[in-house]
Formats: structure tokens, sequence, C-alpha cells
């Protein structure tokens, strides 16, 4: 069974406020269990992972991959050997297929990384986990839900060799806002809003923001609220004249009487961040939490404003930090069998808000 060998993990449940508040005897648990945890690290075995998709997600989980002392990168799979060309720049001394059977041949991956087009999410990860490779599969798990579900006879109960890529998950600014709820107490309203450049319109038609943005508030939502289903659901399209959809809104409930609002639009104008911004806010009684994770704070002006880190994600040659580090360095762990898949990244969670999404996109209007 994977256990949990986290300072941070353990640390966040015996303090919820001030550090000098600990106990003697927390202290002493958390010296022990900080030294476990270093113990298990130093004998860490990296782990053997390769990536298939090399488009911007795939290109930065590569990257990632490759600045990780708990990994080695051992194979890269994209459809057009261009790509493969592309990212030999970065990363020369990682071996490329087109061909995915012969990349599980020859790679020696023990893991992979599932970065491509949704369409081929899973083909792709059926195939990886018949050869009994653990997979981190980007969600959405597939656009039909009928075909998601399918996955299930190739994934154990625990979803111990499936885990879904949910970076929001290992932000810094959400996880301290887990810890304030659980310390403080019972929610009672949670607002989300998700906006992004109103040229997406264009860019990409037809594409839905509630699919493409708001899903990563309702996985947010899903973990706050410990997998409790709902008992209702609202939702509602603005469209633009030429009847593309550029703003989803909706609303949820649950039995224990939290309130969850939804906004997701493609409305922002050009002067805003080029990936216009995140927010989300919880209510409790006499409380209430704020976090602001997209655009990072930083700033940089010449003849204009810019925003140079969208995303708390930095890959390079000085190596690789932030909540896509975190969360692939939580995947090896996994693989190791030293943690467990987190909430809001099993098999069981991707259906359950891929299920919250049908219902919202068979009532919106």
């Amino acid at each position: 069974m994977a256990t949990r060998n986290s300072p941070l993990d353990f640390l966040g449940s015996v303090v919820c406020n001030d550090p000098a508040e600990l106990s003697d005897d927390a202290i002493a648990q958390l010296a022990a269990h900080t030294q476990k945890a270093f113990d298990v690290k130093s004998s860490f075995e990296p782990v053997k992972i390769g990536v298939i998709g090399l488009g911007r997600f795939g290109r930065l989980h590569s990257l990632t991959v490759a600045g990780l002392a708990e990994a080695n990168l051992v194979g890269l799979v994209a459809k057009r050997e261009e790509s493969l060309r592309a990212i030999a720049v970065e990363l020369p001394h990682v071996p490329g297929w087109t061909n995915l059977d012969q990349a599980i041949e020859e790679s020696g991956a023990e893991a992979w990384v599932v970065a491509c087009t949704t369409a081929s999410h899973v083909e792709v990860t059926k195939k990886l986990l018949a050869a009994g490779k653990t997979v981190l599969l980007e969600k959405p798990v597939s656009e039909n839900l009928d075909e998601a579900r399918s996955l299930a006879p190739l994934v154990r109960a625990n979803s111990s060799n499936l885990m879904l890529g949910h970076i929001v998950l290992f932000n810094s600014e959400f996880q301290q806002l887990r810890d304030e709820v659980r310390c403080r107490g019972l929610i009672s309203f949670i607002d989300c809003v998700r906006h992004r450049p109103a040229t997406i319109v264009k860019q990409f038609p037809g594409e839905n923001p509630l699919y493409a943005t708001m899903v990563h508030d309702l996985y947010a939502a899903q973990v706050l609220v410990d997998r409790e289903e709902p008992t209702s659901f609202s939702a509602q399209y603005h469209r633009t004249k030429s009847g593309e959809i550029d703003l989803a809104l909706a609303q949820l409930k649950w039995p224990s009487g939290i309130i969850a609002s939804f906004a997701a639009s493609y409305l922002t104008p050009n002067g805003m961040p080029p990936r216009g911004f995140d927010r989300m806010e919880v209510f409790g009684d006499g409380w209430c939490s704020r976090i602001s994770p997209n655009p990072r704070p930083i700033e940089v002006w010449d003849a204009k404003a810019s925003w140079p880190m969208a995303l708390e994600i930095r890959a390079g040659s000085s190596g690789a930090t932030g909540m896509m580090a975190e969360e692939l360095r939580h995947f090896c762990k996994v693989v190791r069998g030293e943690l467990a898949v987190p909430v809001g990244a099993t098999f069981a969670d991707a259906i359950q808000v891929q299920e919250w999404m049908e219902k919202l996109t068979s009532i919106a209007q």
C-alpha cells in the first residue's frame, strides 16, 4: 500500500497557523518524519519516463522530467519527425520515435506521460496500461464519457497505475488554500473565474471555455469538497454574434450546503496579460481566502507591460521548479509505491468531473 512520506504533508496535519504553536511532541514527530523522508529520498531510484506528444504541454513535460533528480527521460514519441527534430535542439541526447509500439519496446521506460491530442488519449493509454506501464494522463481522459469509462478494466482500484495530470493540485497557493480550509472548517461558498483573451474565439473556433478552462476549477472544487457529489447543477452560455461561445457560467450546490460559482471566458482585451487571469475565492464562517495563480506576480515594463510567467512552471538549465515539477515528482513516487495518487487525480475523480461537465453542457443555453 502506498504511504505518504512528505514532511510538508505531515506539517499540514499538525499546524494550522503559527508554527510556534507546535507542541514538543509534534515537533519530535515532524523531525522523525523529515528524517524518514530524507532516508527514502537518498535511496530513491530514478524512474525511467517517456513522454508522448510534443505540443506545448508535452514539451514542458519533457523539459521538466529532464530536470528532475527523481526521473530519467528515456524517450519521446511524436506523430511527426519534425516535432522530434525540434525538441532535439533542447534535448539532444533523448531518443525519439514516431511509432509508439517501438518506443514501448525499445525505450526501457517504465512510466509514461501522455500529452498527445485528447482524441488519442484512450487508445494510447490502453496500449500503455496493457503493457504494464504506469501512466500520467493529461486531462480530459476523453471528449466522450463512454470512451473514458472504457479504461476502467485496465485501471487498478486505487488508480496507482493511472494518475491524471492536474497541475493545479500542486500549485503552491492552492496547496496553502487547502491547508486553510482544513484548519478553518466548513466552506460556505467557492467562487472561481478563469478569463482568457478574446482572440481565442477566432484562433480556435468551436473551443468551449467550459471544457478548455473551467474544467480546472471543477477539479479544484472537487478536492475542496472531498469528492462529494453535487445535488444541483445550473449553467449558461453567452455567444458572439457568429454563435461562438465566449463565456460559460455554472453553479453547483452540494448536500453539505456549499455553493460554488464558476465563470470561464474568452473576453479579456489585448492590454491584459496574454493568458488572461485566474482567481479563486473561498468563504467560510468568519473567514475567506483568495488566490490569484495566473499571472504569476512578476511584471516587466519597457515600451509596454508584459507578464513573462503566466504559470508556476519553470524548466531550464537551472533545473525544474513549480507545480509541474511537483506533479511529476509525486508521479515518480506513485510509480515507486511511496505515495498514493492524490484526491483530484485518480481515474474515478476524472470520471466524476467529466460527468459533472456533461450535466452542465446538457443544461447550458
